[in-house]
């Protein structure tokens, strides 16, 4: 709704009122068209100031809308409305004006913003474009180039930045409101005819063309598959090229293809599923809202590798105490400097002071005793952990949180070393830990509902996208990537070169594909582990049993090149090879061809054709399959659980919706088909073989996915 006052004699006032963030419902959306022709009728009123309640002007329309049919005054006639008024109306812009906020702020005639409001048109993200007229009147207020900038990226700007760009008149570091109708009061009577956006001629550059190629061209590089920024751009063509009110129907035109497309349903659920897996909830029935975190002011990191120094960094950014151990001496000395260098960066690139003073170092264990929690990084190695939580349980003062960055090691084992089990708790970050966005939290089965909470909220301060999963080999994101980064090897054996397998997955959506991704991170990361379990031995990457490791297919070529010393880009030689090691450009090489060959006769393996369909199905639906045993083992609570970790931390494309979501897309009886295909067609590879929640749910008529949790909760108690 919106709420109406006169104030100053003659100023009409428009509250927006829709908690949290004044959305523009339908009620709001009639409250406006209410509001405004009270105002313009009333004599004595002679300008208007829009503003919202709570400190924020408008968050856009209400996304829960999109899944029906809309009712209430439509968006566009109310703002032409607006501004073809005769009396001035400003916008006083607090907190945020975002979407189509901010296309409501465009259709006013002024725009005064509080200091520390952020502005923008975020459509994009969703899959969709400022269909309210912002790819029109946003391109006539600011120029083309800008426009495009910020339509295609959907970033949010600053006021500093909104003013320096022409989009508000004013920015305050006093009350808003106020100044707006200070604003109001000292613009009353005045002429209109030059404030109207939309009345402006679009400002042409003479190398429009070029501008417009150009853009698309890296737009559609970015954008991997995504339609929305390649429709944002051809919506601002239209705006350069096009009377404004033929530039409208083309807006309306776009956002009509893309209203209804899969890959705007796909990002508007990754938008609900990354707000769904806050509300986390544990097998034992604890939850989120029932379970308490403790305040955490001083924090500790055990192990200054590559991840120890992220994580230490992404805890001082949020304003913790941090004690930073590391009991090598040169190690310590080196990520001193280190650490000191990414807070400096990321300070600079915030417009804020380093939190240089926010972190001390030590070589002693013992400098952790007082800290509310601890987060061991240090590499890979059971035996070594086990140490470290034995020391960490008799330093630490009683109620400490003991937490492991552990990328797949069994967490209750861990628990089992320290006098309090129930303070142990996995907290998996990406790398680099201070900007990958994802933090898998780990719940042993003695973790106590207060250090999940705990955790939970930490990630959340430092900005992360965290999600609560259980404990097993590899918790989620590992656990999923296994299966799939066998089928890759498999198909390279089968007759496929890495450069097909990659072309396949980066044109679906990924950033990189996998080979690209092995060269990238090092091919020893996968083969030390391999060691650690037995699987990749000298002497068994050769003679008959080469290809077969505990009853089941296995492929040693990741082995057999890491034992040529072949690692990836550190080297200058893995998958592909490089200029030079530590070189990024990768480029085919003739001598992995030759090796395959070899490598395929002496195992009497005939090359066959694979084609890009079969990459995507086999490499997928495996790991799809292995996401519904992890549903059904309750590792996590519900699909939106895996989508997340996927998308926030895997490079899953977006707009495609995260495993899960892709797999209701394509429909379940369809992946389940295709797994049944290849699991008879290979039937040494176990996890082809299709899970029983999927089947279950294909014979429950393939419910939808918001759907899936009431037959994974059947499944649950029948078993």
């Amino acid at each position: 709704m919106a709420q109406y006052s006169c104030v100053s004699g003659s100023v009409g006032l428009i509250t927006l009122k829709n908690p949290p963030v004044n959305a523009l419902s339908a009620a709001v959306r009639h409250g406006i068209v209410d509001t405004v022709k009270r105002a313009l009728s009333e004599p004595k009123v002679k300008s208007v100031v829009i503003c919202g309640q709570n400190g924020i002007f408008c968050g856009g329309a209400d996304i829960r809308e999109f899944a029906s049919d809309m009712s209430g005054p439509p968006l566009v006639p109310m703002i032409h409305a607006i501004e073809a008024a005769n009396k001035p109306v400003v916008a006083a812009i607090e907190g945020s004006a975002l979407g189509g906020g901010l296309e409501l702020a465009l259709g006013c005639h002024y725009r005064i913003a509080h200091s520390k409001a952020r502005l923008g048109l975020p459509e994009v993200t969703l899959g969709l474009l400022p269909a309210a007229g912002g790819t029109q009147r946003l391109p006539r207020l600011i120029g083309v180039p800008a426009a495009l900038n910020l339509i295609t990226t959907g970033r949010h700007v600053t006021a500093a930045e909104a003013l320096q760009l022409g989009i508000v008149d004013q920015v305050t570091d006093h009350n808003t409101v106020d100044a707006a109708v200070k604003f109001a009061l000292s613009v009353a009577g005045q002429s209109l005819d030059a404030r109207r956006i939309s009345t402006y001629p679009c400002p042409r550059p003479s190398d429009l063309d070029a501008l417009f190629d150009g853009v698309m061209q890296k737009v559609r590089q970015s954008a991997r598959g995504a339609i929305a920024p390649v429709a944002c751009v051809q919506a601002v063509r239209a705006a350069a090229t096009l009377p404004y009110t033929q530039g409208m129907e083309r807006e309306k035109e776009l956002m009509a293809t893309l209203f209804t497309s899969g890959q705007a349903r796909a990002l508007q659920y990754c938008f609900f599923a990354q707000r769904a897996v806050g509300r986390w909830s544990m097998p034992s029935g604890a939850r989120w809202d029932t379970s308490k975190p403790r305040p955490v002011h001083k924090a500790a990191v055990i192990g200054l590798g590559t991840m120890g120094r992220g994580i230490a960094v992404a805890l001082a950014q949020t304003g913790l105490s941090v004690v930073a151990v590391e009991t090598q001496e040169k190690q310590l000395m080196e990520a001193k400097q280190a650490v000191s260098g990414m807070l400096e960066r990321g300070a600079k690139r915030r417009g804020v002071a380093p939190a240089l003073d926010g972190i001390s170092y030590s070589g002693n264990i013992q400098a952790v005793a007082d800290a509310d929690l601890v987060i061991e990084a240090v590499f890979e190695d059971m035996t070594l952990k086990e140490k470290i939580f034995q020391q960490l349980s008799a330093v630490c003062k009683p109620g400490t949180f003991l937490c492991t960055n552990t990328s797949a090691l069994d967490v209750d084992h861990l628990a089992s070393q320290t006098r309090n089990p129930e303070l142990v708790v996995g907290m998996h970050f990406f790398a680099p830990a201070h900007v990958m966005k994802l933090l898998e939290v780990v719940y042993g089965t003695r973790s106590s509902p207060q250090a999940v909470a705990t955790a939970m909220q930490l990630g959340k301060k430092m900005g992360k996208v965290s999600v609560a999963v259980g404990n097993c080999r590899g918790f989620v994101g590992n656990r999923m990537l296994k299966p799939y980064l066998e089928q890759a090897f498999f198909l390279l054996e089968e007759g496929a070169a890495p450069e097909l397998v990659d072309r396949a997955l980066e044109e679906f959506g990924f950033a990189m594909g996998v080979f690209r991704v092995s060269d990238l991170s090092g091919l020893d990361v996968g083969w030390k582990i391999r060691k650690g379990d037995g699987l990749a031995e000298p002497d068994m990457a050769t003679g008959q049993s080469a290809r077969i490791r505990q009853g089941r297919r296995y492929s040693p070529l990741g082995d057999l090149l890491c034992e040529q010393g072949r690692y990836g880009q550190k080297t200058g030689q893995g998958w592909y090879q490089y200029d030079k090691p530590g070189g990024r450009v990768a480029r085919s090489d003739p001598w992995l061809h030759s090796f395959l060959e070899e490598y395929r006769a002496r195992h009497g393996l005939v090359a066959r054709r694979i084609d890009q369909q079969e990459v995507l199905e086999r490499c997928l639906y495996v790991l799809i399959n292995e996401g519904f045993h992890i549903l059904e083992d309750g590792i996590a609570a519900g699909p939106e659980d895996i989508d997340v970790i996927y998308v926030s931390g895997y490079g899953w494309p977006r707009h495609r919706g995260g495993p899960m979501f892709y797999a209701s897309m394509v429909g379940l009886a369809k992946v389940l088909e295709r797994l049944e295909h290849y699991h008879q067609a290979h039937p040494d590879v176990p996890h082809m073989q299709p899970c029983n929640l999927l089947r279950r749910l294909v014979a429950s008529g393939s419910p939808p996915i918001q759907r899936w949790r009431e037959v994974i909760k059947k499944l649950h108690s029948q078993l």
